[in-house]
């Protein structure tokens, strides 16, 4: 089971890139399955890159880091 909060921890270590770019990425939930969804704020909420932020970005950094993590979707899938 993945814990919320080793995924929290590991997206305050990836907030400052992003807010680097005018963007931010807020935690909402973790389900049994390992699927984290997170809510992608500011210039990362409607940027055509956001798929790939999200996917070569979060997804990829929060799967090497937190055990358990099967995948990463934006809160408004």
């Amino acid at each position: 089971m993945v814990e919320q909060n080793d995924v929290i921890a590991v997206l305050e270590l990836i907030r400052p890139s992003l807010q680097a770019d005018g963007g931010d990425v807020k935690f909402v939930s973790v389900d049994e399955d390992g699927v984290v969804t997170v809510e992608l704020q500011g210039a990362c909420k409607g940027c055509p890159m956001s798929q790939m932020t999200l996917a070569n970005g979060v997804e990829r950094i929060l799967k090497e880091r937190v055990p358990g993590v099967t995948r990463v979707v934006p809160a408004d899938m």
